[in-house]
């Protein structure tokens, strides 16, 4: 069974950082591009940041400049960065892996964060 084990979330100061890990086991699937979303209360779940296996990288216009991901393709691993965290940035962070030839994508349980002002 496929697992997306999400962790480094929390309570953190605006101005502060936090990173986010997500691992990804149990695919028989190659993995694809991985990234992350994220939803606030009241909110639609929006693209955060998504990576591709080769290293290409997109991101929302809110977090350019301030995140950063990255992922470790042997490790089925992807990091989110996050500096100059603002009280905007506040919401479950879902991460995501996207089987290559199968269909749907992978999803992690969440990871709250939390920005104080």
């Amino acid at each position: 069974q496929v697992q997306l084990v999400e962790s480094g979330g929390g309570l953190v100061q605006a101005g502060g950082s936090l990173l986010l890990s997500c691992v990804a086991s149990g695919s028989r699937f190659s993995i694809g591009s991985m990234g992350w979303y994220r939803q606030a209360p009241g909110k639609q779940r929006e693209l955060v940041a998504v990576i591709s296996r080769g290293g290409n990288t997109k991101y929302a216009d809110s977090v350019k400049g301030r995140f950063t991901v990255s992922r470790d393709n042997a490790k089925n691993t992807v990091y989110l960065q996050m500096n100059s965290l603002k009280a905007e940035d506040a919401a479950v962070y879902y991460c995501y892996a996207d089987p290559v030839g199968a269909p749907g994508d992978y999803w992690g349980q969440g990871t709250q964060v939390t920005v104080s002002s």
